[in-house]
């Protein structure tokens, strides 16, 4: 579909949570703060023992959706999320990573509107508490075969057509803490989506994550991202499975 203007297409922005009472409001702030009107802000709450439902609903009249309820993990939650969503573009916000800036969602919907993308993905900070950079993933222009390399966009920062949800299916929890690489690998190597890159920093995002705990989380994503790239027909698996850790060093520098 094509939008003859950029404030007809509608952009779902979903954020899932669990126990995040101290990132959760700086998250919706930066969606709230954002100079696109034509947004859909999508809240999915796995049951929160915290504060998370009460810093929530100080902003209900800005959150079209809030659901709380439990879930089977952080991707189930975004799935339900993508069944709510109204919106022509959907992306996720994680409940600990806010926007950039305010004009991040302008930006995403002008790189619809003019390049005919059906997906669009940028640049990510990763920061300490207290804000200060300590990872800057400089993405670049996506071509085609760079998956088979270890290449992958920061999810963060993955906006897609919600077509593409509904032709190749939503997140799949059969890969674990992978299923956020496996669902954009689906996308754009084996599906070959039409893609484009907006280079901007579009997302903050705070250090830490599930998969990095410990050892045996670390080694259950890396069988997770295997058995992904075996699925979507990556040429050599354990060749990219190398290669994709290595691709992160430069982000230090």
């Amino acid at each position: 579909m094509y939008f003859s203007k950029v404030h007809d297409l509608k952009i779902s922005v979903i954020t899932v949570c669990y126990n995040a009472q101290s990132t959760i409001e700086q998250s919706i702030l930066s969606v709230i703060s954002q100079d696109y009107d034509n947004i859909e802000y999508i809240i999915i709450d796995g049951a929160s023992s915290d504060n998370t439902v009460p810093i929530i609903k100080k902003h209900e009249k800005d959150v079209q959706r809030f659901i709380s309820e439990p879930d089977k993990g952080i991707y189930d939650a975004m799935n339900k999320g993508i069944a709510l969503a109204q919106g022509d573009v959907i992306g996720i916000l994680n409940a600990d990573d806010f926007f950039a800036g305010n004009h991040v969602l302008n930006d995403i919907a002008n790189a619809f509107a003019n390049n005919h993308a059906e997906i669009v993905y940028g640049d990510l900070d990763y920061i300490k508490p207290g804000g200060s950079i300590i990872r800057k993933w400089r993405t670049g222009q996506y071509k085609k075969g760079m998956f088979n390399r270890g290449w992958m966009p920061p999810h963060p920062t993955f906006y897609c057509k919600k077509t593409l949800f509904e032709k190749f299916g939503n997140y799949s929890l059969e890969f674990g803490t992978a299923a956020d690489y496996e669902l954009m690998l689906r996308f754009m190597h084996l599906k070959q989506a039409s893609v484009y890159y907006l280079q901007k920093v579009l997302v903050k995002m705070s250090v830490g994550g599930v998969s990095n705990k410990n050892i045996i989380n670390r080694i259950n994503a890396l069988l997770f991202d295997l058995k992904a790239m075996y699925h979507n027909k990556i040429i050599f698996p354990p060749i990219a499975l190398l290669f994709k850790p290595l691709r992160k060093l430069r982000q230090f520098f």
